[in-house]
């Protein structure tokens, strides 16, 4: 019996969302192809793992009472994230990782009649979470590919769409899946531009990836305007991606709206303690950021001696274009081993999006990328 009345009541924007697509597991490249061996370099997680400390934390906690429910509030955690961005507790938000905090900003602050507005290109949860509200998405063309930060956001494109019905904005710095980033007086400038009703999001999962040069101190900005949202993640250089860990930093009245949508518990225990040790396990991030520009710098120079062009990137990954479609590529890859990120559904179809691995492992990828474009 196929009554599909039970969904007639079924928002309209949820009916005719396609969902988010995450990167292929290992197991399943397994189970489809056989493969042995395989690597994962299409969810820029961190190579190195998660830190020791954080690890042995767990490892020890998991010994203890978990029948108990977490601490809802994630004191202890707040507490040190208080400390290290000098803000008060009552700014903070915990997400389950920083895709919660964008999740609540949505649904605080987006529904029928209201837009969001982002780049082209961008994080696909934006349109995801926009469209689950039943706003209207308000998509700014990125810049062209022969600019200097080629499908980067235009933050005069952003400009001259701004509007009163435009509730959200969502920007990724560096941004995810193009690597591409915005000077920190160009952000600066344009905040001042954004009317106050408008909420701004400013999304910096690689945050810790950045050229300390081009790294805004978007904490300070807090101070200034108080329609920021600024989301972090322990996902991407702590390592914690599997224990699923953010939060957003904002003034108190924005904060405190948040925190009311927030589902119960969505912290567990094990996820809070690790990321309160981790940031405290600063060798750790030192070599989990040096790996990362190690390694690629040294992918660019491979990639581009293969005759392929690489986006300047500020993250942990690079988007390379191979100037045809990169599905065969993709394909390829999967069956020498090599699990990479199709950019097809960012409207990208000639790219390939790569995370930065150990030295082993982008080793593999470049002698399997070599095999494929030989073929």
């Amino acid at each position: 019996m196929n009554d599909a009345s039970m969904l007639k009541n079924a928002l309209p924007g949820v009916l005719s969302l396609e969902p988010y697509t995450p990167g292929m597991p290992i197991e399943e490249l397994q189970r489809r192809l056989g493969v042995k061996d395989a690597i994962k370099l299409a969810s820029n997680e961190n190579p190195l793992g998660m830190s020791p400390k954080a690890m042995a934390a767990v490892q020890a906690a998991i010994r203890g009472d978990l029948a108990r429910y977490p601490d809802g509030g994630g004191f202890r955690l707040k507490k040190k994230l208080s400390e290290l961005h000098g803000v008060a507790p009552e700014c903070i938000t915990l997400g389950n990782g920083s895709n919660d905090i964008l999740e609540f900003v949505a649904r605080v602050f987006l529904g029928p009649g209201r837009k969001a507005m982002f780049s082209r290109h961008a994080f696909a949860v934006y349109p995801i979470a926009t469209q689950a509200q039943n706003a209207e998405a308000v998509v700014v063309p990125a810049l062209p590919p022969d600019a200097a930060m080629a499908y980067g956001h235009d933050l005069a494109g952003f400009e001259r769409r701004l509007a009163d019905d435009i509730a959200v904005i969502f920007i990724a710095n560096p941004n995810n899946p193009t690597g591409t980033w915005l000077e920190p007086r160009a952000i600066e400038a344009f905040l001042a531009k954004v009317p106050r009703q408008t909420v701004v999001v400013l999304d910096e999962a690689y945050w810790h990836y950045q050229d300390p040069a081009t790294r805004p101190d978007s904490r300070a900005w807090l101070d200034r305007f108080p329609n920021l949202v600024v989301a972090r993640t322990f996902s991407k250089a702590y390592g914690l991606a599997g224990l699923r860990v953010g939060y957003g930093l904002s003034q108190p009245q924005i904060a405190d709206l948040l925190n009311r949508v927030r589902q119960p518990f969505n912290n567990n225990s094990l996820a809070l303690l690790a990321a309160e040790v981790a940031l405290d396990d600063e060798e750790f991030m030192r070599r989990s950021v040096a790996l990362n520009r190690e390694q690629k710098d040294r992918l660019v120079r491979e990639l581009r001696a293969m005759g392929v062009n690489v986006l300047p990137s500020q993250g942990n990954f690079l988007a390379v274009d191979f100037a045809r479609d990169a599905k065969p590529i993709h394909q390829g890859l999967l069956e020498r081993g090599v699990i990479v990120r199709p950019m097809a559904s960012y409207e990208m179809p000639t790219f390939l999006r790569v995370s930065i691995g150990t030295e082993a492992e982008n080793t593999k990828f470049a002698n399997a990328l070599k095999d494929v474009l030989k073929a």
